[in-house]
């Protein structure tokens, strides 16, 4: 990239996202704050809508097939990223491409002339698939195509950088393989952290149930961000909460409480605003604090999906499954200050559970 910057070229600069489920969230930040930084600095960003890509599936950090989405379920998914995006990225120095442009044209002839640019070795060797010959797990013929369709999208519109999560670093080496392949520049890359969601465990993602998404109403991104386990809290501030210098410097020397609450009202006020951010602190504190919710109080951590009353006597809170229900019933348990009436699943993130005026557990659940 240095080579490139001397030269005073003036950048195309990639990032790839195939529409697999509506809207984008807190993790998608990471990378496209990485884009407006190079869209100030006068390059242009060119936002690779992987409409065709989505229907293989993107194998990587996968132990299993994805399912094979129809054009109605990527369609759909796309138009909300479209709208999403400008949340970040300047509208003027960004350029929007479907790979279907290309890929959906592509006769069996030139199919065989990009699967010879490389071997199946080189394919195979990645960790994702190497993992699952291990363990005798099947692998989709068809998923074999992604990496060479993907790496041809850097190919189809000549990109001089590519960005993407650190999953993503044999997608965007193979890139390099295969522009080398088509007497291209080969794409300098640049990978960054994955987010975890609010279970502090997994990469955030809807399929987990365990992210922020960037539309969300104002009181629930500040309230989902409040339940972010305190380990994640220097992470979120670091990667998406856009403070920096003394800012952030003030926030990082804060109590964790303190902290995240700062981190839930950035959040918010980057995505909806001041006035939005405002009313969200003022609404959580309504509903958690003023109901003398101590600060400390006991955690646990247990697997999802784990249901109500299992938690309860796993946890303590009950004696037996008979109490944990009778208590139920008897509308003596809150979960998060409301009253419950039924045994449902705790959902992944952090859930207070409180049982009569004076005993609270934090489940974690992951």
């Amino acid at each position: 990239m240095r080579a490139r910057l001397e030269r005073g070229d003036s950048l195309r600069v990639k990032l790839g996202l195939d529409p697999t489920a509506p809207d984008l969230h807190v993790g998608h930040l990471v990378v496209l704050d990485v884009l407006r930084a190079f869209q100030d600095d006068g390059h242009t960003v060119v936002l690779i809508v992987g409409d065709f890509t989505a229907m293989i599936g993107d194998p990587s950090g996968r132990s299993e097939t994805r399912p094979i989405l129809t054009r109605d379920q990527i369609d759909a998914a796309a138009r909300t990223y479209l709208d999403q995006i400008h949340l970040v990225l300047d509208r003027d120095q960004l350029e929007v491409r479907r790979n279907s442009e290309w890929l959906g044209e592509m006769k069996g002839a030139d199919l065989l002339r990009l699967l010879g640019k490389a071997t199946l070795q080189q394919v195979l060797q990645r960790e994702d698939f190497a993992d699952r010959l291990k363990a005798s797990s099947p692998i989709g013929a068809h998923e074999i195509l992604y990496p060479f369709n993907q790496a041809f999208d850097s190919v189809a519109i000549h990109a001089d950088v590519e960005i993407g999560g650190t999953d993503q670093l044999f997608n965007l080496l193979f890139g390099r393989e295969i522009q080398k392949a088509y007497e291209q520049e080969p794409q300098d890359i640049a990978v960054f952290p994955l987010l975890e969601g609010t279970d502090g465990s997994m990469k955030m993602g809807k399929s987990l149930g365990n992210y922020i998404g960037l539309t969300e109403p104002a009181e629930e991104i500040y309230g989902k961000t409040m339940s972010i386990p305190d380990t994640l809290i220097e992470k979120y501030l670091r990667l998406v909460s856009g403070l920096e210098g003394p800012d952030l410097d003030a926030v990082l020397a804060m109590k964790p409480r303190d902290a995240k609450a700062a981190l839930a009202r950035q959040l918010v006020k980057r995505l909806h605003g001041d006035e939005a951010a405002a009313r969200a602190e003022a609404d959580f504190e309504s509903k958690f604090r003023k109901r003398e919710v101590p600060e400390e109080i006991p955690e646990f951590e247990t697997g999802f999906p784990i249901r109500l009353v299992e938690a309860m006597v796993k946890s303590g809170l009950a004696k037996s499954n008979a109490e944990a229900k009778r208590l139920v019933e008897q509308r003596g348990v809150k979960v998060d200050g409301t009253v419950v009436t039924g045994d449902d699943p705790l959902q992944p993130g952090s859930v207070v559970v409180q049982v009569g005026k004076r005993r609270w557990v934090r489940f974690v659940v992951k």
